[in-house]
């Protein structure tokens, strides 16, 4: 007599490995073949001429291109430790207190993530032009000032949301015991709920800093003339041809997503153990 499948064991049957690879497959192929054609010795993606890295040699050697990623990389450093401070603040508080209008709160957080970005594009485009102007003439890095409050916008609920999903596993009687044994309110959240919170922010300060880094919509709609990040680098590359540089440079935006993500996996994994 044959056993009945257990509710979390259909991945055994081979309709679904076949969905499954399916899936995968029209995920991951796109990226597969961007990666194999910034290899391809061709001015253009229709026909492989063979191997090549000269225009990752092209690539590293555009001036452009490098400042663009350095403020790319600025804004995503000033965005993430930003949002982490307020993200968590903001988890802190939904958690632990009860007041009038908690509810509307929580969803002003969220608002943020559902709303299109196109919509948070077009309003931090008005507000920085008519509610806050912000100068185009200020030296590196205030020139980027306009882009990293708009990024911190949309960063720091994601934050918000991770840690107060982590203070739902925290049990209070462990920092009320920390404060019979004489800590005061400070050191109780330092040395009891700050570490119980160190999954929760490695992982919203590495999903703030990939977002922030990857942004292109609310980036090309607060960016000064002078102010261009890596993503909009590419597009203004990719706006008259597909050409391998592009490939070059689409692949190292890939390659720093995944090492991040493989960061936060390895940080999640050691704080697990």
């Amino acid at each position: 007599m044959a056993t009945r499948r257990a509710p979390l064991e259909y991945n055994r049957a081979w309709q679904m490995k076949l969905w499954l690879s399916v899936v995968f497959f029209f995920l991951y192929a796109p990226l597969v073949a961007l990666i194999v054609f910034s290899f391809n010795d061709s001015k253009r993606n229709i026909v492989w001429r063979g191997f090549t890295l000269k225009y990752y040699e092209k690539l590293f050697n555009n001036e452009d291109l490098l400042i663009a990623f350095a403020n790319s990389l600025t804004i995503a450093l000033f965005a993430t430790l930003i949002s982490l401070v307020i993200g968590a603040l903001a988890g802190i508080l939904l958690w632990r207190y009860r007041f009038f209008g908690k509810t509307a709160v929580e969803g002003a957080f969220t608002l943020p993530i559902v709303v299109p970005e196109i919509c948070m594009g077009v309003s931090m485009l008005l507000f920085f032009t008519r509610v806050l102007p912000w100068p185009n003439n200020l030296i590196w890095p205030l020139s980027l000032g306009s882009i990293i409050i708009a990024h911190v916008s949309f960063c720091f609920p994601f934050v918000a949301l991770v840690v107060r999903a982590r203070l739902a596993s925290f049990n209070t009687e462990q920092e009320e015991a920390a404060r019979d044994l004489g800590a005061n309110d400070w050191q109780a959240f330092r040395d009891v709920l700050l570490p119980h919170l160190k999954p929760a922010l490695i992982a919203g300060a590495l999903l703030s800093f990939t977002l922030s880094l990857d942004d292109f919509v609310i980036t090309f709609f607060t960016s000064g003339p002078d102010t261009v990040t890596f993503p909009v680098k590419v597009y203004s590359m990719l706006r008259f041809s597909v050409t391998p540089e592009v490939n070059a440079a689409s692949t190292m935006l890939i390659l720093v997503t995944i090492v991040l993500m493989a960061l936060m996996m390895l940080m999640q994994g050691r704080g697990q153990k």
